[in-house]
């Protein structure tokens, strides 16, 4: 195993928060914008509350993964430089 490979073994799980966080980020600004609401005609009540919540996680999360708006990539850079100075 490389040094390259052995640094990107402990990166990983870095990586994964970062972009955990921003997807949980990502989650919230949708809600704030109204995705997920309910629409008035034919709303399908507390179940579909429930699952518009799910849908807009979802989609933050792939927002996230897909380069999401560059949070993940900034926390990532900060703690791993945090992580090796210290």
């Amino acid at each position: 195993m490389t040094a390259n490979s052995a640094s990107n073994v402990h990166d990983s799980p870095l990586r994964e928060a970062a972009t955990e966080l921003e997807a949980a980020f990502l989650t919230e600004m949708l809600k704030s914008a109204g995705f997920g609401k309910s629409r008035e005609t034919m709303g399908g009540g507390a179940g579909e509350d429930q699952y518009a919540s799910l849908l807009v996680r979802a989609q933050a999360e792939q927002i996230a993964k897909t380069g999401g708006i560059g949070l993940a990539e900034s926390l990532f850079n900060a703690l791993k430089d945090k992580h090796h100075d210290g």
